[in-house]
């Protein structure tokens, strides 16, 4: 479950005075898996997937891009399990 509350802390900040228009905002959740999608007009956008494993360990894996207060576009893809969350910061 902490993947979810490390997302929740980047959408906080991703969101944080910024006004935008939702373009795209998709989701399914069932008890074994859950994904969801969701694109903002302020280039905001977001990915995640995830698989209930044995013992109750989640492994998700997904992306989310933004633009920085620079203007340049930043790309992290991760993925997340019982060892922790991976990030991985990529050219967009």
């Amino acid at each position: 479950m902490k993947f979810a509350i490390v997302l929740a802390c980047l959408l906080v900040v991703t969101f944080a005075n910024e006004e935008a228009e939702v373009l795209k905002n998709v989701a399914e959740i069932n008890v074994l898996d859950f994904k969801y999608a969701y694109e903002l007009s302020n280039h905001n956008r977001a990915e995640q997937a995830g698989v209930l494993k044995e013992h109750d360990n989640w492994v998700v894996s997904g992306e989310y891009e933004y633009v920085a207060p620079n203007g340049q576009t930043v790309k992290v893809v991760y993925t997340a399990d019982e060892t922790g969350y991976h990030p991985k910061v990529v050219e967009a």
